[in-house]
């Protein structure tokens, strides 16, 4: 009687769990969470911040601790570091060499890292693909794939970010026909390799269940579907002009949208044909120029953009409502930041935006109209996505990752 009594009393003060971050673009791969957010009256509360070194990979969040991928300064050496998620305090840190490369935009990894179980997968910025353990960062295994399939880098160097499909974690290479590849997660092995297109800076997506998943990339060539086993179960053509792909695919209702710099926006419909998968274009819309802002579906049958073009100078991005189903826009938002802005929707159905000058923006998820229910200045400029877990967002810009309270909304 006791020990139930003392069970139900630790239930009733234990903090409720919300979602991990686990991966890019959070646990379903789709820039959504469980995470109810309220809106905030003046700047939100920092819990923790920490220096960190360059890059643009995204911190995670898994079991109570952030990963995070990054370069050691003035050295050819990435580190990946691990953080008690609710105090930052360092819980390990292993470094490696990598290959000398010094693209535009900074030397540090793009790709962002994926929690499986107790595995923590990196994938550097000249093509280095780690297996750690997540509780004391023991290397597994390490593989530079670059180097093994002699492919040429990418021109701002490898982004796609691992995802792991049972037994395997999947990434693109590098510029030549190699393609897609997938590891073995216990020891890295090659167990197949699909497309021979060249890579992209996008990441996939899943759609579907069992033994009818579809792995969706975005390549350098083609937005093509696999099958677990690495079957190319569809391809349509998709080359941007500056080679410069770098969205991730969106699944709304029965529609895939996959969107360029130059090439714009196209929605193509799921559908069979014999009895296989296959997809039918169902719109094409090439002023949707979405450059690495991946859309997020915020209303049953709409999405919002965010849209702008490839220059060095006079850079804007416009934030645009558009209909899923036709690829209409319904009303747009000019001058929401320079190039980048990333979007997430939250448990209630509100969305967070996170600027690339490091701004906050919480929005309703309005259909005829933009509004903003709150806005707070928590980083400096950054091209990384936020993460969110247990009533905590975590940022990182070129010098810091920090931790913001969240009020919790209903």
């Amino acid at each position: 009687m006791r020990a139930a009594t003392l069970l139900i009393g630790i239930a009733l003060v234990a903090p409720a769990r919300g979602d991990d971050w686990p991966q890019w673009l959070g646990a379903k791969r789709d820039g959504s969470t469980a995470e109810k957010i309220a809106p905030w009256t003046g700047e939100l509360k920092n819990t923790w911040r920490k220096p960190v070194g360059e890059g643009n990979s995204s911190p995670i969040v898994a079991d109570g601790k952030v990963f995070l991928h990054t370069k050691v300064k003035d050295k050819d050496v990435e580190m990946v570091q691990a953080y008690d998620a609710r105090s930052g305090d360092i819980l390990w840190e292993k470094t490696y060499d990598k290959a000398k490369f010094k693209p535009l935009f900074g030397e540090g990894p793009r790709s962002t890292p994926a929690v499986s179980g107790d595995k923590l997968f990196t994938y550097g910025n000249t093509g280095v693909l780690s297996c750690w353990n997540t509780a004391d960062g023991k290397l597994n295994w390490q593989k530079d794939l670059l180097m093994e399939f002699k492919e040429a880098n990418l021109f701002f160097g490898v982004s796609c970010s691992p995802i792991v499909i049972d037994d395997q974690v999947l990434v693109m290479t590098g510029k030549g026909k190699t393609g897609i590849v997938a590891c073995s997660v216990k020891d890295g092995s090659v167990t197949w390799k699909a497309s021979g297109d060249p890579a992209s800076y996008s990441s996939p997506i899943v759609v579907g269940e069992g033994d009818k998943r579809q792995i969706i990339y975005l390549t350098g060539a083609h937005l093509l579907a696999l099958s677990p086993k690495g079957d190319v179960l569809w391809s349509q053509p998709f080359v941007d002009a500056l080679s410069e792909s770098s969205t991730t695919p969106v699944k709304v209702n029965d529609l895939v949208i996959a969107s360029s710099v130059k090439a714009g926006a196209v929605g193509y419909k799921l559908t069979e044909k014999d009895g296989k998968p296959a997809v039918e274009q169902a719109w094409k819309n090439p002023e949707l120029t979405c450059y690495f802002s991946t859309p997020v579906q915020m209303a049953k049958d709409h999405v919002y953009m965010v849209t702008g073009v490839a220059s060095l100078t006079g850079a804007s991005i416009t934030l645009r409502c558009v209909e899923a189903s036709t690829g209409k826009e319904v009303w747009n938002k000019p001058k929401m930041g320079k190039f980048h802005a990333a979007i997430l929707k939250t448990g209630d159905g509100n969305l967070l935006l996170h600027d690339d000058a490091g701004n906050l923006i919480l929005l309703a998820p309005e259909v005829k109209e933009y509004k903003e229910l709150a806005r707070a200045k928590v980083c400096g400029e950054t091209w990384a996505h936020p993460a969110i877990a247990n009533g905590r967002v975590y940022v990182r810009d070129g010098k810091e990752l920090s931790c913001y309270e969240m009020p919790v909304g209903k």
